[in-house]
């Protein structure tokens, strides 16, 4: 038994009034009940906890008291074995234990204690848009930490799988749990890790997951993505049984994988539903898809500028129309007026925006090469390189393959064939130079690691795909043991 919190009961409520206001919350609860002949009082967030539950227990006490002669801290043991009864030392604890939504109980003589009936709002498991496959599992992340963990866990029962919780911020008290197999993951970067996360002082992460990316990787700047985000438990796992870390953040439907590298956000669960050969003509075809939407448009733009270096077979490429805006500007007004639709798209509700996108296709589309303000070229591979640019499964190296493309483009515009590789260089140097979680970005490629990058262009079949990457950094890399 700890030191109570309080002198009474009187003292307690007066504190409580103090810290939350008197009539100012309606969803703060508090009341004088008795537990069996013990006068408690009751302190609850409304909204936060499961009230028939709670009612129910509550109608208990309205019966006989035990017959066992107990004082009034053996009686919450006694009543409440089941409920993760926790008696606390530290005000400080007990109140973000009360505003996580846990249930206090405060006793004559000042002892507080928590009962958990929590019961979150939110959503069941449902499969993700952003990550949907043919075949597979249709359940993903929600905003509720404790089901998140469950999804995990459903998926790798082992004794050696840890939810390491974390509370972060002065004011929102942010849940995170880190999520690893001991033994598997290397202790290096959860110690890594768990340094960053104390080193943060912040009053609250209400953007969760991205807000903690940029305090954990110090991102700054930097548009490519430093981590990988996913919104299903099959990716989730299976990144656990490589060796990877996860940072699982309460209210947020994805949760965090490190550490990642560019081609981490290159793959997709379906080329793991599908057979190995139908898998690896899939990968492929996005890696082109990848490098298309990147220089597709810059090179179409630089053949169309110098057409002397075209072959006798390519001549057909570049405009053969005029127009009185020059070709770049044509380029970078349909390149942001793709960006402009899907935003609109995004804000759109659904029964309109497919009427949207036909009006935005066939109506502005037409009408500006009508008109002279595009010629149709221009349309044409603004919209093949959009296609191309969402082929990319992450949504963050999407928006970043924008801005590079742009980066050449302007490169090419301004100094011509060198402008192009001196920005293609750039680029390449730029990615290089990236070390997340002192990872190499493009490993396995810089550094080239042969049998590393054959498993990333090919999809092997599962039984000689049996090492962890090496990037984990596990101390134990092999999976067939």
């Amino acid at each position: 038994m700890t030191k109570p919190l309080f002198k009474d009961v009187a003292e307690a409520e007066a504190y409580l009034k103090e810290k939350f206001g008197v009539n100012e919350s309606y969803d703060f609860g508090i009341l004088h009940t008795h537990l069996f002949k013990f006068p408690v009082l009751l302190v609850y967030i409304n909204g936060l906890i499961d009230g028939p539950t709670l009612t129910e227990l509550m109608t208990g006490t309205l019966k006989c008291p035990p017959e066992e002669d107990l004082d009034q801290n053996e009686i919450m043991s006694h009543y409440f074995p089941y409920y993760s009864i926790t008696e606390y030392d530290s005000r400080e604890k007990w109140i973000a234990a009360l505003l996580s939504g846990q249930v206090t109980f405060i006793l004559e003589n000042g002892s507080v204690y928590t009962i958990d009936v929590r019961s979150y709002p939110g959503r069941t498991p449902e499969e993700p848009d952003n990550e949907k496959v043919v075949r597979g599992s249709r359940d993903g992340f929600t905003e509720n930490i404790v089901l998140n963990t469950a999804l995990i866990r459903r998926r790798i029962r082992d004794t050696n799988l840890r939810f390491e919780l974390h509370q972060i911020s002065s004011m929102s008290k942010m849940d995170i749990a880190i999520s690893y197999i001991k033994g598997v993951a290397n202790e290096e970067n959860l110690k890594l890790i768990r340094k960053r996360l104390k080193n943060i002082k912040h009053d609250g992460f209400t953007m969760s997951d991205k807000a903690l990316e940029e305090w954990l990787f110090v991102q700054g700047f930097h548009p490519m993505p430093f981590v990988r985000f996913t919104e299903r438990p099959d990716i989730a796992a299976a990144h656990l049984l490589e060796g990877h870390i996860l940072l699982v953040v309460d209210t947020s439907p994805s949760v965090i994988i490190v550490p990642t590298t560019l081609f981490h956000h290159l793959q997709h669960a379906e080329e793991y539903r599908q057979a190995p050969a139908i898998g690896t003509l899939v990968r492929s075809i996005r890696f082109f898809g990848v490098f298309f939407s990147l220089f597709l448009l810059p090179f179409w733009y630089l053949m169309s500028k110098h057409p002397e270096l075209l072959p006798n077979a390519l001549d057909f490429l570049g405009p053969n129309e005029k127009s009185a805006i020059p070709l770049l500007l044509q380029i970078i007004f349909a390149d942001i007026g793709i960006e402009f639709l899907r935003l609109a798209a995004i804000h759109t509700p659904t029964p309109l925006s497919t009427a949207m996108g036909i009006i935005a296709a066939l109506v502005i589309g037409q009408m500006a090469v009508d008109v002279g303000l595009f010629v149709s070229e221009v349309i044409l591979y603004t919209a093949i390189t959009a296609i191309f640019t969402f082929a990319i499964p992450s949504y963050e190296l999407s928006i970043a393959t924008k801005i590079f493309r742009m980066f050449i483009l302007i490169g090419t515009a301004i100094l011509g064939v060198n402008g192009f590789f001196i920005a293609t260089v750039c680029l390449i140097w730029y990615i290089c130079s990236l070390k997340p979680l002192n990872v190499p970005y493009l490993w396995p490629l810089i550094p080239f690691y042969p049998r590393a990058f054959a498993r990333i262009l090919i999809r092997f079949p599962m039984p000689t795909n049996a090492k962890r990457p090496y990037i984990t950094r596990s101390p134990v890399r092999d999976r067939s043991k």
